[in-house]
C-alpha cells in the first residue's frame, strides 16, 4: 500500500488530459479519482450530450460491470438497471420467428441494459465538478518536450499535458499522434428512429422488454426497448459509402422519408414494417465505420487511447461501450501501479490489443453473418451452439 500511495503522490505532480466526456473518459476519471489522481476530461460540446448519442446499452460481466465495480457504482447501477432488457426477439423479413427469449429477472443475467443518457448521469453525479471541461473541443495536440503535448483548442485554450488520453471516439483527434489509421466504411449504413409506445401500445407488445432483430436479404430492422418507453430503431442495409447523400431519402422531409424507407422494405411482414410506419419524425442517417481489425501502433511517450478511439468496430458485438469502459479500467490500474507514464502505457496496451482484437473479430463476423444469407437461421445456430457450451461447462 505504502509503494500504492508513493506512485499516487508522483501522478499527482503530472497533468493528465482525457479527450472526451463519453462512458470511457468518465469511467477513467472516476477512477483515478477513487485513487486520489487528477485527471481532467475536455469535453467538446458545451453541456452534456450522452443522452443524445445512442439508445440502450447492454453492460457485460467481465467488462462494462467490472469498471462500475472499481469505480464503486455497481449498487447504484443494480437498482437501476434493467434485467428485463435481456428478453429477445429474432425474427426473418415474413415476421417466422425463430428465438423468443424471455428473460428470468429473479436469476438476473450477465448483461442487464442501461439508457446510455443514465448510465453517463451516474457517473457525473460521482465525479467531482472540476474534473469535467465543457465546450473544449480538441483541434490538435502537438508533441512538446519530454512526451508532454500542448492542447490546442476550438475556444482559443491550450493546455500542457503529461499525458494526453484519446477517449474522442471515430475520428479521434488523438489518434493520429499514434498512427494513420483512419476508419474505413464497413459497407453498411443505417437509419436511425424511434417509436413512442405509449402512441403505439400494439407494437410496444409485439416487441416486448428488449431486443428484436429481423434479418433477411442483407437487410435489417433492429429493435430495443430504452428505459424511458421508447423503441429505438436501426433500420440497416448493405450500401455503398454515398448512398446516405446520393439515395432518393430527403431526410429533412420525414413524411416523404419514411414513404421511401418503407418502400425500401416493401415485402417485410406489417408488423416490423410498422417500426418504420409509426416511427416519430427524426430520421437519422448513419454510416457504419471500422479500424483496421488487430490494429497496433508503436508505442510513444505521453499518449494513449482508449474506447472506439482505439479499436473502432461495428455495433455487432455489442462490446462498443463495455470495451471502452473495460479499457478505462486498464489503464486507470496500470497509472495506479506504475509510477512512470511509459510504464503505465507499456503495461496498458498490450492488454488491450488483446481483448479488443479478438472482440473486432467477433463484430466483424457478426456483421457478415446478419447481413448474409439465411441470417436469421444462421444466427439461430450460433445461438444454439453458444448455450450448448455453456450447458455442457456447468454441467
Amino acid at each position: 500500500m505504502t509503494v500504492i500511495n508513493e506512485t499516487i503522490q508522483k501522478w499527482n505532480n503530472r497533468r493528465i488530459a482525457i479527450i472526451g466526456g463519453g462512458p470511457g473518459g468518465l469511467i477513467l476519471a472516476l477512477i483515478l479519482q477513487k485513487y486520489g489522481i487528477s485527471a481532467v476530461i475536455y469535453e467538446r460540446e458545451l453541456l452534456d450530450a450522452n443522452r443524445q448519442r445512442g439508445g440502450s446499452l447492454d453492460i457485460h460481466e467481465d467488462s462494462g460491470q467490472l469498471a462500475l465495480k472499481e469505480a464503486g457504482l455497481f449498487g447504484q447501477f443494480e437498482a437501476i438497471a434493467r434485467y428485463e432488457g435481456e428478453d429477445f426477439r429474432l425474427f426473418d423479413k415474413h415476421g417466422r420467428i425463430f428465438m423468443d427469449e424471455t428473460a428470468d429477472e429473479a436469476q438476473k443475467g450477465d448483461r442487464p441494459e442501461i439508457d446510455r443518457g443514465e448510465l453517463c448521469e451516474l457517473l457525473l453525479d460521482a465525479l467531482e465538478p472540476d474534473r469535467i471541461r465543457y465546450g473544449y473541443k480538441l483541434l490538435e495536440a502537438v508533441p512538446v518536450a519530454d512526451g508532454k503535448h500542448e492542447l490546442h483548442f476550438e475556444n482559443g485554450e491550450r493546455e500542457i499535458a503529461d499525458l494526453v488520453v484519446g477517449a474522442d471516439g471515430a475520428f479521434s483527434r488523438v489518434r493520429p499522434l499514434l498512427t494513420d489509421a483512419a476508419p474505413e466504411y464497413s459497407g453498411l449504413s443505417m437509419v436511425e428512429l424511434s417509436v413512442d409506445t405509449a402512441a403505439h401500445p400494439d407494437q410496444a407488445a409485439f416487441n416486448k422488454r428488449g431486443k428484436v432483430f429481423a434479418l433477411h436479404d442483407e437487410k435489417a430492422i433492429l429493435a430495443q426497448l430504452n428505459g424511458n418507453g421508447s423503441i429505438k430503431v436501426y433500420a440497416s442495409f448493405k450500401a455503398e459509402r454515398e448512398w446516405l447523400d446520393a439515395g432518393d431519402i430527403p431526410f429533412d422531409q420525414p413524411v416523404e422519408a419514411k414513404r421511401k424507407l418503407l418502400a425500401l422494405f416493401g415485402d417485410w411482414d406489417e408488423s416490423l414494417r410498422n417500426y418504420i410506419a409509426y416511427a416519430d419524425e427524426l430520421l437519422l442517417p448513419r454510416r457504419i465505420y471500422m479500424l483496421p481489425i488487430g490494429l497496433r501502433w508503436n508505442r510513444k511517450s505521453g499518449v494513449t487511447l482508449i474506447g472506439d478511439a482505439a479499436h473502432l468496430m461495428s455495433p455487432f458485438a455489442g462490446e462498443g461501450v463495455n470495451l471502452a469502459m473495460r479499457d478505462a479500467l486498464e489503464l486507470a490500474l496500470a497509472i495506479v501501479r506504475n509510477d512512470g507514464i511509459d510504464a503505465a502505457i507499456a503495461a496498458y496496451e498490450p492488454k488491450m490489443y488483446a481483448y479488443s482484437s479478438e472482440s473486432a473479430e467477433q463484430s466483424d463476423d457478426n456483421l457478415k453473418l446478419m447481413f448474409g444469407d439465411d441470417a436469421a437461421a444462421r444466427l439461430k445456430a450460433e445461438f444454439d451452439k453458444y448455450h450448448a457450451m455453456v450447458e455442457q461447462a456447468e454441467q
